[in-house]
């Protein structure tokens, strides 16, 4: 602004200061100071008589051809004094919006920060007006998106955290300034004190945001503003911000915030130190608007990428509202407990070298008489839900004796029965919700060890160790039971859901939860348990074919603090069955719910879930592919259904589609080390279903010799003959996986030999890939196999191969005569059958 349009900008502002800073009680009772017209309430837009419209058209008219700053500040105080902002309408407001734009406050800004006297005007006056048109201006969500206000966070940001950092002379000034207001009032506030008997010092915000300039923008911190925490001068003074000037300050943070890529944008301009910092110098407003602003920023989707950008300055604050939390009170801590969980990392999400116990068993020690005590339903939920969390991110392990631990469950459950047992129209609010979502995962937690305890001491008489450190027995039985009666009460809910409600997120949580029990116990409320699976596989094939919305489940969940998600990332359709599989492995090897699951088409759900979920392998390109164990949960679950129900498998029309995909996706998996296990699923899963069928009467499909092909290949390949003369070692492409694959792998073995003698076209395919010969010359070159079970399982295959094949016999009879010392002697099976034909 230059020196010789001060003088138009002074006489406008003195005119309209009278307005801006009159009081609401004068306005209510129609002390009102605008002209004639205007004299009593103020008038909406429509209300305007036409002098006052024709003024005001000038006005906007002066406003949008205005040829510097001065020009502008002036018709806007003009408008603002003929009819208040709040009462403008929306399309006047996009006007004024227009005409003023966004680099004016940001000139002005600029200008403050940096202390020049080229625009012959105080900094703090510069800031309160620079603030006040920016957070009236943000109103409007265009200009809120406008990359020129984006660009003036860092400004907001560095005021808020460490307010103007002015040299010694311009703190001078501005104490001299702030000295002479008490007995030496400015010709402003002369002019205020002539036009109304009913100021203020502070000025008053309308609704719309615009705002007179303060008269106190910035106050000094104290003594030790001056120097750093040295103790050597600072070369520039701090100052802190009134709490007008902040509020703007916030206003506009608050609205980027809102916008649907604010967070980020905040996140990516510096917000969460910048906010930590002014925190941690109680910089005016911190705590009561900076502390909700950092929480919306660590509630949602940024919460990850915020720990992994600024780990230390997050847990400081972490500490600080632990501390907080600790030392409160009654009613204010109870408050409280919905405020900590939005200041916790994600699970899995704790920075590296990170030692959060410290601070998990300080929050435990304050929640454990919290617990203890009889609290209203209102008042348990938030507590519970704070409780979840903290077993979500530190297990059990700092919770407390075991005792508090079972009160925790116990009281997890009861929540759970008083909150579903209602009648089936009954509507649950959402906090009820919520309650009942955190209990869900304080019992799944529960169910994993008292599931292990009781598995552990049914095999040993030892006292078992778990997580919840010194737990008996009993108080497994204890917590099983209490487990038990919710899970009654989760399924009585879920068999009162129709398929309109498919698409509830709270449903999801209901059916999630009971999936989880389900795997780890299914042999208690096993009735009700298969009456309901007609609503378990009904639900999880409509996630899964699409049919209902899950839009929006991701953000639920992440509100409810469930940030789990089976393959990380949003939360999908597809997690419902990803959930199912589990328990779909435990029934489909019981008789009773098997039957009911043939019933329900598990077979077809199950080769749908492959198929997608091989056509997401696929699309991920040469990216690192990751393991899918839910994948190869679905094959176990179709192992089951092959090895018990042959006539289904010989029928069944999905099983020749899981044929496809098999000769497809196995021959792409040889050369994916990562994903070793998926490979032998479905390689064992293959040679299962091939045992089961008849020797093709046409030409053999060339589907099935890629499939049987791509077999022997890969069972080829899982032990090293290059051991030598000793005992044969496992390769070094299977031994990181053996544990899981190697049962798989014997298992394919023994599905080996029956597909040969099904099928002994397969006969050839032995000899030409050279899993004969390979193997052969392992068995006699070394002394023994790794285990009994891997000699057995070749041994049953080699007997199948010498039974179908002269020539194969004849090779087997060569070599066993020569090694007779060698692990192809000791089978005793295998020279009997050559010796009987």
């Amino acid at each position: 602004m230059s020196d010789s349009a001060n003088t138009g900008y002074w006489m406008a502002l003195a005119m309209a200061e009278g307005t801006f800073i009159v009081s609401s009680e004068s306005d209510s009772s129609g002390e009102h100071t605008g002209s004639e017209e205007g004299e009593g309430a103020p008038l909406a837009i429509d209300g305007l008589s036409a002098a006052q419209r024709e003024v005001l058209e000038r006005c906007l008219h002066t406003l949008t051809h205005a040829k510097n700053d001065s020009h502008t500040l002036a018709a806007l105080l003009l408008i603002t004094r003929l009819c208040p902002a709040g009462q403008l309408d929306s399309a006047t407001l996009r006007r004024i919006f227009e005409a003023v734009g966004l680099s004016l406050p940001a000139r002005l800004l600029v200008t403050a920060v940096r202390g020049s006297d080229a625009s012959g005007l105080p900094p703090e006056e510069l800031l309160s007006l620079g603030t006040a048109l920016l957070a009236a201006l943000s109103t409007d969500p265009d200009m809120a998106a406008h990359p020129q206000l984006l660009t003036t966070i860092p400004l907001l940001l560095g005021l808020l955290a460490d307010g103007p950092k002015w040299s010694p002379q311009k703190q001078a000034q501005h104490q001299a300034r702030q000295g002479m207001e008490p007995d030496q009032p400015s010709q402003a506030e002369d002019e205020q004190s002539s036009q109304s008997t009913n100021t203020t010092k502070e000025p008053v915000q309308d609704t719309a945001g615009f705002k007179a300039p303060s008269q106190d923008a910035t106050s000094p911190t104290g003594s030790e503003e001056g120097t750093a925490e040295n103790g050597a001068p600072n070369s520039h003074s701090t100052v802190k911000l009134d709490e007008a000037l902040a509020t703007d300050c916030y206003q506009v943070l608050n609205t980027v915030c809102a916008l649907p890529r604010g967070p980020d944008q905040l996140l990516a301009r510096g917000a969460v130190p910048a906010l930590c910092r002014a925190l941690g110098q109680k910089q005016t407003l911190s705590h009561e608007k900076g502390l909700p602003l950092l929480g919306a920023l660590l509630s949602g989707k940024t919460k990850e990428r915020a720990w992994s950008k600024h780990p230390a300055e997050l847990l400081s604050l972490l500490a600080r509202v632990s501390q907080d939390f600790c030392q409160a009170t009654g009613l204010t801590q109870l408050d409280m407990c919905a405020l900590v969980p939005q200041f916790l990392p994600s699970p899995g999400g704790t920075p590296k070298d990170t030692d959060l116990t410290p601070t998990m068993v300080s929050l435990w020690a304050a929640l454990r008489p919290m617990l203890q005590a009889k609290l209203t339903p209102g008042q348990i939920g938030p507590v519970l839900v704070l409780s979840a969390c903290l077993l979500d991110l530190c297990g059990w392990e700092p919770v407390g004796p075991p005792k508090f631990c079972c009160l925790l469950v116990n009281r997890a459950c009861v929540e759970v029965r008083m909150g579903l047992e209602e009648p089936p129209d009954t509507e649950l609010s959402p906090q009820l919700q919520q309650t009942l979502t955190a209990c869900y995962r304080v019992m799944e937690a529960a169910m994993e060890q008292a599931c292990s305890s009781q598995g552990v001491a049914q095999q040993s008489d030892a006292q078992p160790q778990t997580a919840i450190t010194g737990l008996s027995l009993q108080q497994s039985r204890q917590v099983l039971r209490v487990l038990e009666e919710a899970f009654s009460a989760v399924i009585y809910h879920l068999q009162q859901v129709d398929p309109s409600r498919y698409g509830d997120p709270f449903i999801f949580a209901t059916f999630r939860s009971l999936c989880a029990w389900l795997a780890e116990e299914t042999s208690c409320l096993k009735e009700e348990v298969i009456a309901l699976l007609p609503f378990l596989m009904g639900y999880a094939r409509s996630h899964l074919q699409g049919e209902s919305h899950d839009q929006g489940l991701s953000n639920w969940m992440s509100e409810m603090s469930v940030g789990d998600c089976s393959q990380g990332g949003a939360w999908t359709g597809k997690d419902a069955v990803r959930y199912l599989l589990p328990a779909l492995c435990h029934l489909s090897a019981e008789d009773a719910p098997r039957k009911v699951l043939l019933t329900l088409d598990t077979p077809g759900l199950l080769v749908t879930f492959l198929t997608q979920g091989w056509g997401d392998l696929r699309g991920k390109g040469g990216a690192a592919l990751a393991r899918d164990p839910s994948m190869e949960t679905a094959c176990s679950a179709l192992l089951n259904f092959t090895v018990t129900e042959p006539e289904r498998v010989r029928k069944d029309p999905c099983f020749r589609s899981l044929e496809s995909l098999l000769s497809e996706a196995l021959p792409v998996l040889l050369h994916k080390p990562r994903l070793l296990v998926l490979a032998a699923n479905l390689c064992t899963l293959g040679l299962m279903i091939g045992r089961l069928k008849p020797a093709p009467k046409a030409p053999v499909e060339a589907s099935q010799r890629r499939f049987f092909s791509a077999a022997l290949r890969f069972l080829r390949g899982a032990l090293d003959s290059s051991s030598g003369p000793g005992p044969v070692r496992v390769s070094p492409a299977w031994e990181e996986w053996w544990e899981e694959a190697g049962e798989l792998w014997r298992l394919g073995l023994q599905a080996l030999g029956g597909c040969v003698k099904a099928q002994p076209w397969i006969i050839t395919l032995v000899r030409e890939e050279g899993w004969l010969n390979h193997t052969l010359a392992m068995l006699g070159s070394c002394s023994t196999l790794p285990d009994p079970h891997t000699q057995g399982a070749l041994e049953e295959a080699l007997c199948a191969v010498a039974l179908q094949c002269p020539f194969c016999r004849q090779e087997i009879s060569v070599l066993l005569k020569s090694s007779a010392k060698g692990a192809l002697g000791s089978m005793d099976s295998l020279r009997k059958s050559l010796t009987t034909n």
